[in-house]
């Protein structure tokens, strides 16, 4: 079986750490997100998975390789023009050999059951079938509304607030049959939620909802990739094999990371590999340290994400903070975001700074 995930976008609303990695490698708990959607198809028997692929496309594949190593075959398609969902789809889907396949989009984390989908997919005989969610807030996201047999009846892609008629949201996972694709046009910007849905209620093409109560986060804000990050250490994302970390208690740790027996590391924690964690440090609150990281003595890390290869100084103090890649923060620094602080790639904190 085959499946596609898109992951073509620039990743806008997390910059600025999307600035130089694309949003579907951005780490969580360290390791690629990307992956967690890998680990997702292969649980449902997906063993080929073709990336629709556009922004930093070389990172993304200088990050995954062949897919070898997660054990399954993965396949570039590569727009060279912003093609929308739906054209980076009909691309993709050069790669089917004739079959159908799962799509998933590249910024969502879930553990939506692919079987069940699939079968309720082949029980409607449909064409094409939308996992969906409840959310309390749909504006952000893709309204969808069914008739009392789960079938599609109409679709409003961020509504308006005198538009919500229902709580049940497109989950960003669903499954074509074959003969879709060839209902795509190609080479042009189209849009699977305003060009290709629209089409199939107008057609009246076998078009149905799978509701899903499954977890499931949009990681595409600072905020939800700060809580994707926790939902993981708290093992709400039921994927086996996602943390390969040793763990001591609540605490995962990387391969050759060196951590002092001096330091206080509580309420769910994870450091990287080959980081090193000085006497005296506290590292808790759901926070997580990169791999290749220094934290020196004293300091503290509270609700926060440092990103790989970054440096905290002596004695500094950072509460709901996440901080980029190859970050320098200098001794006796204290950044606390009352609401969330997000500091870019490659910055350099002076010592004694108060942010």
């Amino acid at each position: 079986m085959k499946g596609i995930i898109l992951v073509g976008g620039f990743g806008t609303r997390l910059r600025p750490l999307t600035t130089n990695t694309p949003k579907p490698v951005i780490p969580i708990v360290n390791k690629p997100f990307l992956v967690y959607q890998i680990e997702l198809l292969k649980m449902y028997g997906v063993n080929e998975i073709i990336l629709a692929t556009g922004h930093l496309s070389n990172t993304i594949k200088k990050i995954l390789g062949t897919g070898e190593s997660f054990g399954v075959k993965i396949i570039y398609s590569l727009e060279n023009q912003p093609l929308g969902t739906g054209g980076a789809v009909k691309l993709a889907s050069r790669h089917l050999d004739g079959q159908g396949a799962f799509i998933l989009n590249g910024d969502v984390l879930t553990d939506i059951n692919l079987d069940k989908l699939y079968n309720f997919h082949k029980e409607k005989k449909a064409q094409v079938t939308i996992s969906l969610v409840p959310v309390a807030d749909p504006t952000k996201f893709g309204l969808v509304e069914t008739n009392e047999n789960n079938q599609v009846r109409a679709f409003v892609e961020k509504p308006g607030p005198n538009e919500i008629t229902t709580n049940m949201i497109n989950a960003g996972a669903y499954y074509f049959e074959n003969e879709v694709f060839d209902m795509i046009p190609s080479g042009v910007n189209y849009s699977l939620e305003r060009g290709l849905y629209p089409m199939l209620l107008e057609k009246k093409i076998p078009f149905y909802a799978y509701n899903s109560n499954d977890y499931w986060l949009d990681i595409g804000t600072p905020k939800k990739y700060l809580e994707a990050n926790k939902d993981v250490l708290e093992d709400k994302v039921n994927i086996p094999a996602l943390i390969d970390m040793k763990k001591s208690g609540s605490v995962f740790i990387g391969d050759h990371a060196q951590i002092s027996k001096k330091v206080r590391m509580l309420s769910m924690a994870a450091v990287g590999e080959k980081t090193i964690v000085q006497p005296g440090a506290t590292i808790t609150d759901h926070s997580v340290v990169g791999n290749h990281c220094i934290i020196e003595e004293g300091a503290q890390i509270l609700g926060s994400i440092i990103l790989d290869n970054s440096f905290i100084g002596k004695n500094s103090k950072i509460v709901n903070t996440i901080i980029g890649q190859n970050c320098k923060v200098m001794p006796y620094t204290f950044i606390e975001g009352g609401l969330l602080k997000v500091i870019g790639d490659g910055a350099y904190i002076p010592e004694y700074s108060i942010i």
